[in-house]
């Protein structure tokens, strides 16, 4: 069975991207472009591995990561921030909230998948 994603972001470019990657890999994606889509497609779904922007509409990607990890079925789902945010703290402010990861923004599409692929538990 392929391996599935919810990419939860709201730039068009961003999603294109890294939609792209992962299908080339085998992966099976899903597309959320704000928290609260993401939220709800989460849970219908259940994917093996979250992608979330931080900077979001409606629900930030802290908020997210923080009511994901509140749901018992997302206690051990890696949820990596993907996010231009690269400031001193920012990594710790992302695993405080819940993130398994943090990959900053632009990616680089020569080692993102290995990148991700660290955090599969499947």
């Amino acid at each position: 069975m392929k391996p599935t994603v919810l990419i939860i972001e709201d730039n068009e470019q961003n999603m294109y991207l890294l939609t792209f990657l992962l299908e080339q890999k085998g992966w099976t994606v899903f597309q959320a472009v704000h928290g609260r889509q993401g939220i709800d497609l989460a849970r219908q779904h259940k994917p093996d591995l979250v992608l979330l922007d931080i900077q979001l509409p409606e629900l930030d990607g802290y908020q997210v990561a923080a009511l994901l990890r509140q749901d018992p079925s997302f206690q051990t789902t890696p949820i990596i921030a993907v996010t231009s945010h690269a400031m001193v703290g920012d990594r710790e402010k992302c695993l405080a909230a819940g993130c398994s990861g943090y990959i900053e923004k632009p990616i680089n599409p020569d080692s993102f998948i290995s990148e991700i692929e660290k955090f599969r538990t499947d």
